[in-house]
């Protein structure tokens, strides 16, 4: 009876088996045939072909347009794959970008870019939900088939998190001022101008000047400060020269050539020119339609949004008043957004590549000068641990030129006659004309000594004569003192343009005798909150005269004004009258409070021991000694930034050369690696019980390598007798090794 309830249940599998296949229609007659047969005369049913020939038929086959699919590594290490191939050939032009502009992982990496910047909060790879994923692939498969319009206003791919507008249902009004007006940069076109920035940079960065320093990863302001200490000081002339108004004139076929030199993807191309040429609408409405708004008497504050971003702080706006003039100009071309400073760079880059090839060509050694002397146009210039001084020369002085570019502003340095640099300058008249289009004068280049004092990011380069005691120590260990002579070069910051800035920004009135008027944009702040705001600015202040020679002197007078600043809106906000009074009970640096609990309350102490008020800190570097000294550490010749060695250095690792060339030197000086001294230590204590100490004293006592193999693989044809059978005996030989 069991084996007949057996069959009937194995038959009744069958018939719905066969029915199923026949009703869906999938399998073929002949496998039909086959699954509903039994396979013995027992009547059981083939359960395995069934299920896998249903598998076979029924798997899913991977969605190509799937974005977790797509997501097969991790954007950074796309990047950095990128980075490390360009640098590894920065020479090579680059054919095909098309397949990077696929990857979908750059786009994610570019979304969450954007969001952060529009929400102020990072966004988590794993936090981005999967309708954003949909839009994001469907705006790359936009911008692959030529489908994506660069500054469109109501059609979109994406949106950002936080715009909830209903375009829908807007009114044809507000319809007509979104096409008509200025409007911020779509969320879309941010995401693109990411992906193409991530590409391209790598690309250009490994090809650009060692002599550009603007717009670039790594360097800054500072770093032309340092260079210019370093490598300018036995310069007599200097040209300086401003071409920003190429930056504001972009001319769009220029740049696109500039840009093909490198790079020969045509759709990459396409996308670029696209945003140069599309127009920008920045017309705005009429002051006829606006409509005329009383202002109210009492404004509310402002509540930001959940996911709005906060403002910049009052103290870092303020310390951006303080820009100095080379660095103001920041390039906006078309549609290209952050894509445009990288743009620039390698429209400009041509410049910088000619001015190379004139500092090759002005190079004339003189044997009879103390500094670049040598026909190697690399070699060091006179002291290394002081750079900036530079002994008086001979009567006949090397030819020799040096050139920085930061933005739109370029400074050269020339060490000769006048007559060299006025030929420079006539030659690059010229090249801007013939390549830029750019009509110069010799009013727009002038040619300064250094005795005048040269203006160069709000720093004054000048020349001093000093007369330094040179000690050094001569044959025989006598020590001899000399009174030396020569020229040092000043990097100091400017006065006069510290004072100009802070009466931009309102903070003072008069030139000569400067007096600091009250800052009323922190009326309304508490006093711990208006010295903690100026303490900020005061501090970015300090690192920003970093490297100025009268770091001291400029820090101080900054802290002067700004102290001043405060005592008069206190003055006026507790009406003590005069800023006396505001010092007398606020002591010199504003640290004490300014206005007391009416009644029996207690002390400031005792209510900030209780936390019921805020520490009020007081204002940072009242007195000149408190400010730091100045930053003189010498700057490395051939510097490059940290990513860019690093870089280079695991290029240089990962070479099989550089692998090689380690090994024959450590044979050819008779030395051991530390992995294999380590396997010897090892192999040594296990086949022969020999402790570290008496190998390290072997390696000391400069036996040869042979010698050690010999120690460390033993003999192999030793008979039983001859190795160590009890632990006694290994004992006595570990103790007389050691002995």
């Amino acid at each position: 009876m069991h084996r007949t309830s057996i069959v009937l249940s194995h038959r009744a599998l069958r018939n719905r088996a066969t029915a199923l296949l026949q009703n869906v229609n999938i399998l073929h007659n002949s496998q039909l045939n086959n699954i509903a047969k039994p396979v013995n005369e027992n009547g059981f049913f083939p359960l395995r072909a069934l299920l896998y020939s249903t598998y076979t038929f029924t798997r899913r086959v991977p969605d190509p347009n799937d974005p977790a699919a797509l997501m097969k590594e991790d954007g950074i290490a796309v990047c950095s794959q990128m980075w490390i191939e360009n640098f590894r050939e920065p020479d090579k032009t680059v054919g095909n970008l098309t397949n990077y502009l696929r990857r979908f992982e750059l786009w994610v990496l570019a979304y969450q870019k954007v969001c952060t910047d529009e929400t102020g909060a990072y966004l988590p790879r794993s936090s981005i939900t999967r309708p954003a994923l949909d839009d994001l692939l469907a705006l790359r498969n936009a911008v692959l088939d030529g489908r994506f319009k660069w500054g469109a206003r109501l059609e979109f791919f994406i949106r950002s998190p936080k715009d909830k507008t209903e375009y829908e249902s807007l009114s044809k009004r507000k319809i007509r001022a979104i096409l008509t007006t200025t409007q911020p940069a779509p969320f879309q076109d941010k995401i693109v101008q990411e992906v193409l920035l991530m590409i391209l940079e790598p690309i250009y960065e490994a090809r650009f000047s060692q002599k550009s320093f603007a717009f670039r990863p790594g360097r800054n302001a500072h770093t032309v400060l340092r260079v210019i200490r370093r490598s300018f000081a036995g310069y007599l002339w200097y040209i300086k020269g401003d071409l920003s108004t190429v930056l504001d004139g972009m001319k769009v076929g220029m740049v696109i050539s500039a840009l093909m030199r490198d790079v020969r993807d045509k759709k990459v191309i396409d996308l670029i020119k696209a945003a140069l040429t599309t127009p920008v609408i920045t017309s705005r409405v009429d002051d006829g339609e606006k409509k005329k708004k009383k202002k109210r008497k009492y404004q509310k504050k402002r509540v930001l949004a959940e996911d709005e971003p906060k403002p910049d702080p009052y103290w870092l706006e303020t310390f951006f008043g303080f820009a100095p003039e080379e660095a103001e100009i920041h390039p906006s071309w078309g549609h290209c957004g952050i894509l445009s400073p990288l743009l620039a760079n390698i429209f400009l880059d041509e410049l910088d590549r000619w001015m190379e090839d004139k500092i090759k060509e002005f190079y004339r050694p003189s044997t009879s000068d103390v500094i670049w002397n040598s026909p190697d146009e690399e070699a060091e210039q006179g002291n290394t641990s002081w750079p900036e001084f530079v002994p008086t020369s001979g009567p006949d002085k090397t030819r020799k030129i040096d050139y920085i570019r930061y933005g739109g502003h370029i400074l050269i340095g020339v060490r000769g006659p006048r007559a060299d640099a006025a030929t420079l300058r006539k030659q690059l008249i010229e090249f801007c004309d013939q390549k830029y289009m750019l009509k110069l004068d010799n009013e727009s280049l002038p040619i300064e000594h250094i005795t005048k004092g040269i203006m160069f990011l709000d720093h004054v380069l000048c020349r001093r004569v000093v007369y330094p005691t040179l000690r050094y120590t001569a044959t025989g260990g006598k020590i001899i003192s000399e009174k030396g002579v020569g020229t040092l070069l000043s990097v100091t910051a400017s006065l006069k343009q510290c004072i100009k800035q802070f009466r931009k920004l309102n903070f003072l009135k008069g030139d000569r005798d400067p007096d600091p008027q009250p800052c009323f944009r922190m009326f309304h702040a508490t006093q711990a909150h208006t010295n903690a705001q100026m303490n900020k600015l005061l501090a970015t202040m300090v690192e920003w005269y970093r490297y100025a020679d009268n770091r001291k002197k400029i820090v101080n007078f900054c802290s002067y004004i700004i102290r001043g600043s405060l005592a008069k809106l206190y003055a006026a906000k507790y009406k003590l009258r005069s800023r006396a009074k505001v010092y007398k009970i606020g002591a010199r640096n504003l640290s004490r409070p300014l206005k007391e609990k009416k009644g029996q309350s207690p002390e400031y102490h005792n209510l900030l021991r209780m936390g019921l008020v805020e520490s009020i800190d007081g204002l940072l570097y009242t007195r000149m000694s408190l400010v730091p000294e100045t930053d003189y550490s010498p700057f490395p010749g051939g510097w490059r930034p940290d990513h860019e060695r690093a870089l280079l250095e695991y290029i240089r690792l990962e070479d099989p050369k550089t692998l090689e060339e380690e090994r024959n030197c450590l044979k050819e000086q008779g030395l051991i690696s530390p992995q294999d001294y380590i396997s010897m230590l090892v192999w040594n204590y296990k086949r022969n019980a020999i402790s570290v100490d008496h190998v390290s004293s072997l390696l000391s006592s400069g036996n040869s390598i042979k010698g050690e193999a010999d120690l460390s693989l033993g003999s192999n044809d030793e008979s039983d007798d001859q190795r160590f059978t009890t632990e006694e005996d290994k004992e006595e030989r570990i103790r007389a090794a050691q002995g």
